[in-house]
């Protein structure tokens, strides 16, 4: 199937079913309105995919801890002595930190005056 396309203002647009926009914005990485990462609904059955949604649910904690702090990722990082990109595998829920990845994180919040 070739997807259809519109043109408007210099863009080109895609158009897809409504179904399969649903879909994709509530696949893995997909973000709310908000920026942060969006929690898995639940399958046909009702259930949740537990490790998915603890990831997420993490990672929104992260980042709305982060933000009350007023730091970057890259601050954060900094002050937690971490890798940037572990703290960004954190904020888009990819990855569970150990336990001394998230008591670095957590004092450094703390330092900052910040509770996750």
């Amino acid at each position: 199937m070739t997807p259809q396309t519109l043109h408007f203002a210099g863009k080109e647009f895609v158009v897809i079913e409504r179904t399969e926009y649903e879909r994709l914005a509530r696949s893995k990485g997909a973000a709310d309105e908000h920026g942060l990462p969006a929690l898995p609904g639940p399958d046909a059955d009702g259930n949740v995919p537990a490790v998915a949604y603890g990831r997420a649910l993490l990672a929104r904690k992260l980042i709305l801890a982060r933000r009350r702090a007023g730091l970057s990722q890259a601050e954060l990082a900094r002050r937690a002595k971490i890798r940037a990109e572990t703290l960004n595998r954190l904020e888009k829920g990819r990855h569970n930190p150990d336990e001394k990845t998230f008591n670095k994180i957590e004092a450094a919040l703390k330092a900052a005056g910040v509770r996750v």
